[in-house]
């Protein structure tokens, strides 16, 4: 026999035991478990629960980008004034949301100079929408500067 045998012993008799048959098999039944529902809920056209409700638009702008990353991105105002820029302080979140915009409307083949909407809902929450995709960005959970680097647009 050779040396590593008892060695290859041990090891296969770890492994064994590493994770339990049983384990596996239920974890394999909660997936086709899952599976199921959702198929069932699919077919049958169950109605969408547990979406959020969109509160009523109560201030909104129409403003556009225009700029690259080397120099800032610039918020344009309807009359081509400049209410905005990614290089001033705590505003570095415009840039991160042009990016999105900008290949969202690659994508879809839609104009880069669109103008879009920055809203602010009844509940308080500020959402930027993009009419000419359909792209929208629900500013929830991106901190209070990034969030008002919008905010501050609609005063």
């Amino acid at each position: 026999m050779s040396l590593t045998s008892p060695l290859a012993r041990q090891m296969k008799a770890r492994d064994k035991d590493m994770v339990p048959r049983l384990l596996v098999q239920a974890m394999f039944g909660l997936m086709l478990a899952s599976l199921a529902l959702v198929s069932y809920a699919r077919i049958t056209d169950m109605p969408r629960t547990g979406l959020p409700t969109m509160d009523k638009i109560v201030a909104e702008r129409s403003v556009s980008f225009e700029g690259d990353r080397n120099f800032g991105i610039k918020v344009l105002d309807t009359t081509g004034t400049e209410i905005a820029n990614s290089t001033r302080h705590k505003a570095g979140f415009i840039d991160v949301v042009w990016v999105a915009m900008m290949r969202e409307r690659k994508v879809q083949h839609a104009d880069a100079s669109a103008p879009f909407r920055i809203v602010r809902r009844e509940n308080g929450r500020i959402d930027v929408i993009d009419d000419t995709t359909g792209w929208q960005l629900e500013l929830i959970g991106y901190g209070p500067d990034n969030i008002a680097a919008f905010a501050t647009l609609l005063n």
